[in-house]
């Protein structure tokens, strides 16, 4: 099946207290001092990072323990009633993440932001200007595709905390409006969108 074959197991690793344990644990154990027991347990901690390329979101959480979530394209990130794709998570998000579990694979089907890091703001000087043409948006994830007159491309998301005119301005967004938005950079083809100009 797509969702399981796609998933990474969930593996934890503690930092501070590996001694602690008896040595002879297998998976289940470990899980268990996360987790707890049966499924539709939760994870709650800080975001470390998410890796697409293993489709895991690596998360801290508050004894020390560092959990790999594997998710897929139908995990849910929620925020203030508003949804994301997985990789607008950052860094330093605070979150609790839904976990289930299929034999000894884990993996989060949707995960709540309970404090965001944007909103302590980020440096304007790493910010750069983006000028061009919207060629795709998608309102519900909270992304637009934008070809700048140079040819090249961009993918901008928009982060959890955005003003009420800037979120009224992404919602009005068509394609073939032309948009001028300070974002930023992720990488060379995406950026994260800070405001409108």
């Amino acid at each position: 099946m797509k969702l399981m074959q796609g998933v990474a197991l969930l593996a934890l690793a503690t930092t501070t207290a590996c001694a602690s344990g008896t040595g002879g644990g297998g998976l289940g154990d470990i899980l268990g001092s996360v987790l707890g027991s049966g499924a539709g347990s939760q994870v709650s901690g800080t975001i470390q990072g998410v890796d697409t390329r293993n489709r895991q979101v690596v998360i801290t959480t508050s004894n020390n323990q560092t959990a790999y979530l594997g998710y897929d394209d139908r995990t849910r990130v929620v925020y203030q009633d508003r949804a994301y794709d997985v990789t607008a998570l950052e860094r330093g998000d605070r979150v609790t993440a839904r976990v289930q579990q299929s034999g000894n694979a884990y993996y989060t089907d949707q995960i709540e932001v309970t404090q965001s890091v944007s909103s302590g703001g980020s440096t304007t000087r790493e910010l750069v200007a983006i000028s061009g043409i919207v060629r795709q948006v998608n309102h519900s994830e909270g992304w637009f595709y934008v070809e700048q007159s140079n040819g090249g491309t961009v993918t901008i998301s928009m982060p959890y905390n955005v003003t009420r005119t800037d979120d009224d301005r992404f919602r009005s967004l068509r394609v073939g409006n032309s948009v001028r938005v300070y974002a930023l950079p992720i990488t060379n083809t995406r950026a994260e969108f800070r405001q409108f100009y």
